[in-house]
């Protein structure tokens, strides 16, 4: 039987006493150690805030605006124009690549 290595990562805290004697009790309580309990709820929590940063939350009438706006795109004004056209000519279809230089600093 061959057995896979898995990386791992330590993490430690100081923290105190009460702290400690809570979450010992609260690990107790699930029958997990501490250890086990810290890392358990930690990660829940990670991953319950990284799904709530990635969401976008509009109102109705902000939703709406979005929705008017790609079912009726504005026309593109002459800036943007230019931009496609210095785009084009830069890009190089063959390599996939843009020669690019970067531009002067304004003072």
């Amino acid at each position: 039987m061959s057995t896979a290595s898995i990386d791992r990562g330590r993490i430690t805290a100081r923290v105190p006493v009460q702290v400690q004697e809570t979450l010992e009790m609260a690990a107790s309580m699930v029958g997990a150690t501490v250890n086990q309990f810290i890392v358990q709820t930690a990660l829940r929590e990670a991953e319950r805030i990284i799904e709530q940063e990635r969401l976008i939350h509009l109102s109705m009438r902000d939703a709406e605006a979005l929705l008017k706006a790609l079912d009726n795109p504005p026309l593109p004004n002459e800036k943007l124009l230019a931009t496609l056209q210095d785009y084009a000519a830069r890009r190089n279809d063959q390599t996939g690549t843009i020669n690019w230089t970067p531009r002067a600093k304004g003072v």
